[in-house]
């Protein structure tokens, strides 16, 4: 299966987005000032406009097919975190006591921080249970941002 990538740039940097010919794959952040040679498969040209959308709050939920890789256990941490409404927290436990692991909590929280659709599967929407931001593998001031601008446009 042909694989598809494309820089975009956003207001907390560039990010590499990589899709197949049906579905994202991942989407991180990265400091990278090489030259990508960017596709216009119409699916990672849809996902650039969602990322502007939310961005600029006129977007509170994606509408792209995704397919990240992983085991079991950390598709099923994905889906959950999919579940997290717009413009909401929760914690970690809370996290995976919705997973129906509630004892799984590092498990969880590891599984968060390999997730390779970063936004789309708003892992940023988890924080610690002390109300702390906990981690995030962008780095805690995207995470911060994203959450600021959540609550920014949430209904």
């Amino acid at each position: 299966m042909k694989n598809y990538i494309r820089l975009i740039h956003t207001p907390i940097g560039k990010m590499i987005a990589a899709a197949d010919e049906n579905a994202i794959t991942s989407l991180d952040f990265t400091n990278e000032s090489e030259l990508i040679q960017n596709s216009d498969t119409p699916l990672l040209i849809r996902l650039e406009e969602e990322l502007h959308e939310y961005f600029t709050g006129k977007r509170i939920t994606f509408t792209l097919p995704l397919s990240p890789k992983g085991t079991p256990f950390q598709k099923g941490v994905w889906e959950t975190l999919c579940t997290i409404p717009y413009g909401e927290r929760i914690s970690y436990a809370n996290e995976a006591q919705r997973f129906g692991h509630p004892k799984a909590i590092r498990a969880v929280a590891n599984a968060n921080g390999r997730n390779p659709i970063a936004i789309l599967i708003p892992c940023h929407r988890v924080i610690a249970s002390g109300g702390g931001l906990g981690g995030y593998s962008g780095g805690i001031e995207k995470k911060k941002f994203l959450l600021e601008l959540e609550e920014k446009f949430a209904l």
